[in-house]
C-alpha cells in the first residue's frame, strides 16, 4: 500500500519529529521515514541508521559570457527573483538568490547566458534494521531549501507507506513537503504559541485540500485551549502524548521511545490505526 503521510508542526520543538520516527518504527518493514526538514534534520539522531547512498543535489545558475552580453538588462528584468542586477554596463549574478527557473536564458537575445550546477545540499539514504530511511541537508550558506526537499520526495516508495517528517512553519518548505500528500499529521502543544502556529497550519492544509488530524504533545500541560479550538473547528484529535519525564529522558538521549518505554507502543499502534482508516475511507 502506498501512501504519503506527512508529520507537520507550526513551529518547531513540538515533537513532531518524535511522533515521526516512533509512527515509522511502529510500522518498520512497512514503512520509508523520510526526513524532509533538510535545515535542521533530526530524525537520523533517533534511527541512527546505516547509511548506504549520498547523492549531491544541484541548482543551474546563470553564468554570463562577457563578450556576447549586449548588457540590455532583458535577464535582470525577467528574474523575479532579483538574482541578475544589470549594473553600469555590467550584468552581475547572485548564485544565492537563483531559483534555477531558466527565464534568463531564455529571454536573452545575444544567447550569452548558460546555466552551470550549484551545489545546495545532500540527500542520503539507509536504513536500520527493515525501517527504511532517507534525509536531505542544506549545505551552510544556502538558503533554497525547496529543490533539496524535491530530491528528498524522489526516494519515495511506491510500495510502502512513506512517513514525511516536515520542516516546522508554513511557509514554502512545509508546502513543498506536503504535494502529493495523502494524509497529514499535526504536532502541537497546549500553550498560546501552540495554538497560533496550529491555526496557521490549519489554515495551509485547508487551502491546499489535504485531510489531516491532530496530535497534542505535553498534553497535560497547559490549558484545554487547543482541545477547545478543535473541537470549534471540526478536527479530529488522533492522540495525546503525556508530559511524561522518562519520554522527555528518552527523547534527550537520542532514543525511539517504544523501545525505551514499550508501555507507549500501543499509543502509536492505535495513531497508524487512526491514518490508515482516514486514507482508506
Amino acid at each position: 500500500m502506498n501512501k504519503n503521510i506527512v508529520v507537520a508542526s507550526g513551529k518547531g520543538g513540538t515533537g513532531k519529529t518524535t511522533v515521526a520516527v516512533n509512527l515509522a518504527w511502529a510500522m518498520k518493514g512497512q514503512t520509508r521515514l523520510l526526513d524532509c526538514d533538510v535545515e535542521e534534520p533530526n530524525a537520523h539522531l533517533f534511527v541512527k541508521p546505516d547509511i548506504l547512498h549520498r547523492q549531491e543535489v544541484t541548482v543551474p545558475v546563470p553564468s554570463i559570457d562577457e563578450q556576447r552580453c549586449t548588457q540590455c538588462g532583458a535577464c535582470a528584468r525577467a528574474c523575479r527573483y532579483h538574482a541578475l542586477a544589470a549594473v553600469k554596463g555590467k550584468v552581475l549574478t547572485f548564485p544565492d538568490l537563483c531559483h534555477g527557473c531558466g527565464a534568463c536564458g531564455i529571454v536573452c537575445p545575444s544567447g550569452a547566458i548558460r546555466e552551470i550546477p550549484k551545489v545546495i545540499g545532500d540527500v542520503e539514504s539507509g536504513r536500520r534494521s527493515t525501517l527504511e530511511f532517507v534525509h536531505g541537508r542544506s549545505r551552510v550558506g544556502n538558503a533554497i531549501t525547496p529543490p533539496i526537499i524535491r530530491a528528498v520526495k524522489q526516494h519515495v516508495s511506491r510500495d510502502r507507506i512513506n512517513l514525511l517528517d516536515a520542516p516546522p512553519g508554513t511557509s514554502c518548505p512545509f508546502v513543498t513537503t506536503l504535494q502529493h500528500a495523502d494524509f497529514c499529521i499535526l504536532v502541537t502543544e497546549p500553550t498560546p504559541f501552540g495554538l497560533h502556529d496550529l491555526s496557521l497550519s490549519v489554515d495551509v492544509l485547508r487551502q491546499v485540500g489535504v485531510d489531516f488530524g491532530v496530535v497534542i504533545n505535553r498534553a497535560d500541560l497547559g490549558s484545554d485551549m487547543v482541545h477547545r479550538y478543535c473541537a470549534q473547528q471540526q478536527i479530529d484529535l488522533f492522540a495525546e502524548i503525556p508530559f511524561d519525564r522518562e519520554i522527555a529522558s528518552a527523547c534527550a538521549t537520542g532514543e525511539i521511545l517504544i523501545e525505551a518505554l514499550p508501555h507507549y507502543r500501543q499509543m502509536f499502534h492505535d495513531l497508524i490505526y487512526k491514518i490508515i482508516e482516514r486514507t482508506l475511507a
